[in-house]
């Protein structure tokens, strides 16, 4: 098989997997185009951390990542607002008083074991009540949430019950537990579960544990969870505590109308450039400028393939900087049927002349694009939010381009010579006189 024919199976399988991708996977949209919560954070000090610096408000930030993350929420956006505040962005969430809940609670959770002689008072439902002074009922042993190394939502085994979040102990904790279920064993006494300072439960413990206690690191704490509180109360013991608390100074929900306005907008933009830019080469290069714009094409749908395998959240600026890849992308041709009209007007045979010419031109599209890639570099490192996804949009478009010129461009322009008929110097818009 020939080195032509490589390159043209090449091609159709790069385009093929990108149309596959494009129908397979969903894309990634922005907070300014679908719309969802934006909400700032101010750390407040306490008298075990009387100042907010960089690495109280780095580990904020590792603790409010991970709340996230198991909320489900894809491409949320983190950053640093001064110093003392986080800016949170979450896409496609429509519920922001959930969201502040799960992201602002402190959720310090400790068990306690009751003290001889007391009684837990509970309401009229049955849900204990730890009362005014809960530290007269319940002693603390120094199990906290500290000692968890997972928790997660369980299911009602009989219908109609209540959800559970079911709590595994590292080993330290774990010794600890089947300490305390060993102690009130077949007491009466209960096991206090208290999440910031509040009685959320307080089970008893079988006379069948009174020898080893609850063993192996184990429990479950239930408290009248549905699906949503034992989800959103494992999503907060998984985090960890906040290592300082937070205030919500600003809760922002943005609407869809406004990204669905943008989007159509932006597509309009997009396509009328993608239209000018292609019925321009094919009017000034002629079959050529075909060949380019079927090249064009082919990048578009590898540029917007890749966006979805990366993970690519696209906003307005991304968009932007989408669209303007496009002009990139043809200005490396031009380089090279320039550098190829020039090698006609030497006399060189019209393979000869295209050879040359991606030679010549190589150096001038690395040198552009390499200068371009740096300033997208600068932009990702230096700026925030909606200027880092211009910068990654720009950036992945630029490299699309490159492949695009180089590999696609070329192998068309070569099966356009494969037919003697279109062998001629005029379908590069050079007339014989002008060739030497």
């Amino acid at each position: 098989m020939g080195k032509l024919t490589w390159r043209i199976v090449l091609v159709v399988l790069v385009l093929a997997g990108a149309i596959y991708s494009i129908f397979t996977r969903p894309v990634n949209l922005g907070l300014d185009l679908q719309g969802g919560t934006q909400i700032t954070l101010q750390a407040k000090s306490t008298n075990e951390v009387p100042r907010i610096t960089t690495e109280v408000l780095q580990g904020l930030e590792v603790v409010i990542q991970q709340r996230i993350d198991g909320l489900g929420v894809a491409e949320a956006l983190i950053q640093r607002s001064g110093e003392e505040r986080l800016f949170v962005q979450l896409p496609g969430v429509d519920d922001p008083e959930r969201a502040i809940e799960i992201l602002g609670d402190t959720a310090q959770l400790d068990f306690r074991q009751q003290k001889i002689g007391t009684v837990v008072p509970r309401d009229d439902f049955g849900l204990p009540i730890a009362g005014d002074d809960p530290d007269s009922i319940f002693e603390r042993v120094g199990l906290t949430g500290g000692q968890l190394n997972n928790a997660f939502p369980q299911a009602p085994i009989q219908a109609g019950g209540s959800w559970q979040v079911a709590i595994e102990f590292d080993n330290e904790g774990a010794t600890k537990f089947s300490e305390l279920t060993r102690n009130i064993a077949g007491t009466g006494r209960t096991i206090g579960i208290f999440l910031d300072e509040t009685l959320i439960s307080a089970p008893t413990v079988g006379a069948e544990f009174a020898r080893l206690g609850i063993t192996g690191g184990n429990a479950v704490i239930t408290g009248n969870f549905d699906t949503e509180t034992a989800t959103d109360l494992a999503i907060k013991l998984r985090a960890g505590a906040l290592p300082v608390p937070v205030e919500v100074v600003e809760n922002r929900t943005v609407g869809a109308t406004l990204g669905e306005k943008s989007i159509r907008q932006s597509l309009y933009a997009g396509i009328g450039g993608l239209v000018l830019t292609l019925t321009y080469m094919l009017v000034y290069y002629r079959i050529p400028g075909l060949m380019a714009d079927i090249a064009l094409l082919v990048y578009a749908t590898c540029t917007f393939a890749l966006f979805q395998l990366l993970g690519v959240t696209l906003t307005l600026p991304g968009i932007a900087g989408f669209i303007l890849s496009i002009g990139i992308a043809v200005d490396a041709n031009v380089l090279i049927f320039e550098r190829t009209r020039e090698e006609l007007k030497l006399g060189k045979t019209l393979y000869k002349s295209v050879e040359e010419g991606f030679s010549r031109a190589l150096s001038s599209i690395v040198d552009s694009n390499v200068t371009t890639l740096l300033a997208c570099g600068v932009l990702f490192w230096l700026g925030t939010g909606l200027v880092k996804g211009f910068a990654v949009t720009l950036g992945i478009g630029i490299l699309v381009s490159f492949f695009s010129a180089i590999t696609c461009t070329r192998t068309f322009l070569l099966m356009l010579l494969t037919s003697k008929s279109l062998r001629r110097p005029e379908i590069f818009g050079v007339t014989p006189e002008l060739a030497k």
